[in-house]
């Protein structure tokens, strides 16, 4: 499944939600798509599903425009925080009646993940729990199978131990048939080792989209007195700054050499590692842009 994003744009009258998001998802992997409250991650996600038309630019999946083109949406399932209020269905018609438009739909798998998630089938769908209705968003997404599929902040209402098991199967899911599978959220730091890659979208505009791996082993913190950590940090890319007393601590965006990390240490500067979610903290934060130094 190939998902290409091209000078994508979408306004909403004189506000712009997207501007100029240029992508491409070539492999059967994990994408975490992260971002602040109003970065754009629905609008996105709506675009890819074909809830909405862009602006201006294109998209393709698999070279196709996927705007009311019904091959392309059979193999598109996206799950999103639904209201579910109206809906007098039964969980076993709403997964009856998935099943007919899913071609990869997955019925027995279906009826394990109901079991797992501890879900009454008789039970009409608005009378389920805020995290009940979510795993049965859940459900639908992971035995859909379908070879582009997209959650959208699906878990919110869940408890720890239904995520967990969400997490669980869908790693789990994803070894047994892989498939390209977006993940949209705020729980980075509970969620990012599901991640093979991520995009960071800020203002309407992707802010970098990397392996993850390669993306953690770039981010350094550096400690130690402040004059000297300054001196060492001068080059590089500084995301965000602490200071007590003499001490200082600077996180920084790019990668040390073997050399640099000796000199470091001869200098009496502790570097540790950073997490996804702090990357995702300071790169995003609204009343401090960073800058590359030069």
């Amino acid at each position: 499944m190939n998902v290409k994003v091209d000078k994508l744009s979408l306004e909403y009258g004189n506000y712009a939600a997207l501007q100029d998001v240029s992508f491409e998802l070539t492999d059967k992997k994990i994408y975490g798509l992260l971002g602040r409250n109003g970065a754009g991650k629905t609008s996105l996600l709506s675009i890819l599903a074909s809830f909405r038309e862009q602006s201006a630019g294109s998209v393709t999946i698999n070279g196709e425009a996927p705007f009311e083109n019904a091959s392309i949406m059979q193999q598109v399932a996206f799950l999103y925080n639904k209201d579910y209020k109206d809906e007098t269905d039964s969980v076993k018609k709403l997964l009856d009646g998935v099943e007919r438009f899913r071609p990869n739909f997955d019925r027995e798998y279906a009826e394990y993940l109901v079991k797992r998630f501890k879900l009454d089938q008789k039970k009409a769908i608005k009378k389920l729990s805020k995290g009940m209705q979510s795993a049965v968003n859940v459900t639908i997404g992971l035995a859909s199978r379908a070879p582009l599929t997209i959650f959208d902040e699906v878990y919110l209402g869940m408890d720890a131990p239904s995520r967990d098991i969400f997490y669980k199967e869908l790693l789990e899911d994803q070894e047994r048939h892989p498939r390209t599978i977006i993940l949209s959220t705020h729980l980075v730091s509970e969620m990012d080792y599901l991640f093979d890659e991520v995009l960071l979208l800020h203002g309407g505009k992707i802010m970098l989209h990397e392996n993850y791996d390669e993306l953690i082993s770039k981010g350094a913190k550096i400690t130690g007195n402040a004059n000297v950590v300054d001196d060492f940090v001068q080059s590089k890319q500084s995301i965000h700054e602490e200071r007590l007393g003499g001490t200082k601590a600077v996180t920084i965006l790019g990668e040390l050499s073997g050399d640099e990390r000796r000199i470091a240490s001869d200098k009496g500067i502790e570097i540790a590692p950073v997490t996804l979610h702090e990357l995702f903290v300071h790169l995003t934060k609204e009343d401090d842009v960073y800058e590359t130094k030069s």
